[in-house]
């Protein structure tokens, strides 16, 4: 039994990249609604300092796939794919939770997320409801935990994520004052939604029962989750008094999808401050954090690379790398990769397969050796 609780608890520890905030990464027991209980792989930051904070739980998006490639895909998935929004609210004052759902990263199994139905017949309520239960189980037992205000809750997810929180915000559950849904979507392939009238219709689902205050964002120039649709779902759930606000925000990028994952967070912390005034939730810094160490930019990049770059150098993980080309080209790995290694490989993987000819930059917070 002893062993046991070893494996169970996970050190807490200051993280010197962080300085005036803990990070403690565990497996979180929850109970599902058959009872059943699972474990979640789960990132926790928050103030290094004793007191109960407001919590965020944060919600990741879905990888695209098929088969052995989409399995090796999950188990590549880490909670700190979204540190640059924990690091936003830990350092204002909030403890925050990127929890990974069943089957992503190192959380039990089975993957339970899969779509059924051709793309013109997708089944997104069963999936958005499986979602949910991996949200309202973090939720309650994170509800429990000492440092946390149990009853000043922020719900906040990526694309799937989005979609996972808004279905869990249809049950109000206790606790929960707030839901911030960025780009909630799901079923992108290339060059188009499947069954895009399915997720408006679903949304309206969602909207019927959902009481707690909701801020929808989305990027103009977003891909995967394009604003018009994100402006049919939120019309949907709005609908029958849902109460919930929609914003759309410039582009990011070659695709604003990455927005939240990869940008830095003064893109859309400003909208996102002004919902928590409503709700009477931290918005001030309370934890200064040193800016990263700086790192002289390449010659001759493009614009959207210049804006990449940019965004790299204040990304909050030593996990990432820039890979480039001498005609300005260039790709920027910053999350969802669990170590510098992994994003030297990715980076160098997409920059290959869009320009062919490529080097690596940077890695990490420095210029790449040679």
């Amino acid at each position: 039994m002893i062993c046991l609780l070893v494996l169970l608890l996970a050190p807490v520890s200051a993280d010197p990249a962080l300085p005036g905030l803990v990070r403690e990464d565990q497996m979180l027991p929850i109970t599902l609604a058959d009872g059943s209980q699972v474990k979640l792989e789960t990132m926790i930051l928050r103030p290094d300092r004793p007191g109960r904070f407001p919590l965020v739980v944060l919600v990741h998006g879905t990888i695209a796939g098929t088969g052995d490639a989409l399995r090796a895909a999950l188990a590549r998935e880490t909670p700190a794919s979204l540190l640059n929004p924990a690091v936003a609210f830990a350092q204002r004052g909030y403890a925050v939770a990127s929890i990974m759902r069943r089957g992503f990263g190192r959380s039990d199994g089975p993957f339970a997320e899969t779509l059924s139905g051709s793309c013109d017949d997708r089944d997104y309520l069963a999936v958005a409801r499986i979602a949910a239960e991996d949200v309202t189980g973090a939720l309650a037992a994170l509800r429990g935990e000492p440092w946390v205000e149990p009853d000043r809750v922020l719900l906040m997810g990526h694309s799937t994520g989005g979609f996972a929180v808004t279905a869990a915000a249809a049950e109000n559950p206790v606790g929960v004052v707030g839901v911030l849904n960025f780009e909630a979507a799901h079923g992108s392939v290339p060059g188009r939604t499947c069954s895009p009238d399915h997720l408006v219709a679903d949304a309206g689902i969602f909207g019927r029962t959902a009481r707690i205050p909701a801020l929808w964002i989305y990027s103009e120039n977003d891909r995967s989750a394009p604003p018009a649709l994100g402006r049919g779902m939120f019309d949907a759930y709005a609908a029958s008094g849902a109460p919930a606000q929609f914003q759309i925000l410039p582009p990011f990028g070659v695709d604003g999808h990455a927005m939240v994952p990869m940008g830095p967070a003064d893109i859309w912390w400003p909208v996102v401050a002004s919902f928590l005034n409503q709700l009477r939730l931290p918005t001030s810094v309370l934890v200064e954090l040193p800016p990263p160490a700086a790192i002289p930019a390449p010659t001759l990049l493009n614009a959207t690379c210049k804006g990449y770059f940019d965004a790299y150098v204040k990304a909050w993980t030593d996990a990432k790398a820039y890979a480039w080309n001498r005609d300005g080209h260039c790709s920027s790995v910053t999350a969802a990769q669990r170590t510098a290694d992994d994003a030297k490989s990715e980076a160098m993987r997409q920059c290959v397969a869009a320009w062919k000819v490529c080097s690596l930059y940077a890695v990490g917070q420095a210029l790449a050796p040679g």
